[in-house]
């Protein structure tokens, strides 16, 4: 099976920056593809960023810019750049790996969230 483990959020004032981390563990090696995911009080879940095993990324229209998802395959890490932020990314954050369980297919692991609070 495969773990992850989100940290790095806080508050900040409108335009400040935040790194989000996600730490992967167990069976990286079958891992996929790694996305960020956000949640506002009475909001639905969205993606934010996700990159594939191959390196390929790809961005909600409303981070484009501002959020950059880069990895470090040494530290079986995923990270989440934030910069420019605004209020409007008050969320918990989450960390969502997709990867490959032998015998029984795609499984899907989800992080305890993070929460990232940006004041005006």
């Amino acid at each position: 099976q495969v773990q992850v483990v989100e940290s790095g959020g806080g508050s900040v004032q409108a335009g400040g920056s935040l790194r989000l981390s996600c730490a992967a563990s167990g069976r990286t090696g079958s891992i996929n593809l790694i996305g960020w995911y956000r949640q506002a009080p009475g909001e639905q879940r969205e993606l934010v960023a996700t990159i594939s095993s191959g390196g390929s990324t790809n961005y909600a229209d409303f981070v484009k810019g501002r959020f950059t998802i880069s990895r470090d395959n040494a530290k079986n890490t995923v990270y989440l750049q934030m910069n420019s932020l605004e209020p409007e990314d008050t969320a918990v954050y989450y960390c969502k790996a997709r990867y490959w369980r032998l015998g029984t297919g795609p499984e899907i692991s989800w992080g305890q969230g993070t929460q990232v609070t940006v004041s005006s």
